[in-house]
């Protein structure tokens, strides 16, 4: 368990030193990397028609309670496998974790909190900034996606990533999700859901639901730019905490009770 100093925030696992930013955008502006041996492309990431429906008027987001979220509890992770068609496999050092359950424990009152961690969806994310090809982007709206057909596999973008929020798939894949395509030799992680966004039904995202018909609603999604949306109310309604502030990345993901 990792220990975090009074008022920080560090989780369970060792996150990456914000000074290897410099050095992946150094790499990443000069070099060419080869297509990576068995890479299959499935589908490109982007929803529907995304580059021309979404705009800058909304920004996605989160906000979590971790006071309501309890150590045993992995409804939220569960969820987001079941959604996305992610499997466990015979080696579990691979298998892919777009969503996890960390411990956080503060040095000095001892007080252990349990968190999920995904991709924080942050205004300045670092993997798009290293990404040689372009693969990693973000959407106007805020939202953080990989472009399979681009993605050539260099994972440089997980060794940016402060949060250890993205997998490298390793092996050919069965049982895919037609809204959510995944491919050998590409990175991936999460995406809000996005599919489900773009559907325009106003659907949350499969770990809030998870997460609320576990009886915990510990998760809310919605527009951070709409001073009405329930997230909004949520953020001004409480002090929130962004994980690994120190790096200013403002992410989308903001948790209470840490």
């Amino acid at each position: 368990m990792t220990k975090a100093k009074h008022g920080d925030t560090r989780t369970a696992q060792t996150l990456s030193d914000v000074s290897r930013r410099g050095f992946f955008r150094r790499v990443a502006a000069v070099a060419t990397v080869p297509l990576t041996a068995g890479t299959m492309v499935v589908a490109l990431t982007r929803a529907g028609n995304a580059d021309e429906a979404v705009t800058d008027a909304s920004r996605w987001g989160l906000f979590i309670d971790t006071t309501k979220c309890a150590t045993g509890c992995d409804a939220c992770v569960r969820g987001c496998n079941e959604e996305h068609g992610i499997e466990s496999s015979a080696r579990p050092e691979i298998d892919a974790q777009w969503i996890r359950k960390v411990v956080v424990e503060d040095t000095q009152s001892k007080h252990v909190t349990s968190l999920p961690l995904m991709c924080q969806h942050c205004a300045d994310p670092p993997c798009v900034e290293v990404c040689p090809t372009g693969a990693s982007f973000k959407r106007a709206d805020g939202i953080v996606l990989v472009d399979k057909h681009t993605c050539i596999g260099c994972r440089y973008c997980m060794m940016a990533c402060p949060y250890k929020a993205r997998s490298f798939v390793h092996e050919s894949l069965s049982n895919q999700k037609s809204y959510s395509p995944r491919g050998k030799g590409t990175v991936e992680g999460c995406t809000l859901c996005v599919h489900r966004l773009d559907e325009g039904q106003g659907r949350q995202p499969a770990c809030v639901e998870a997460c609320l018909s576990g009886g915990r609603a510990a998760m809310v999604f919605g527009d951070l730019h709409d001073p009405d949306s329930d997230i909004a109310l949520m953020m001004a309604a409480n002090q929130t905490t962004e994980i690994r502030a120190d790096l200013d990345l403002d992410t989308g993901v903001r948790y209470v009770g840490i």
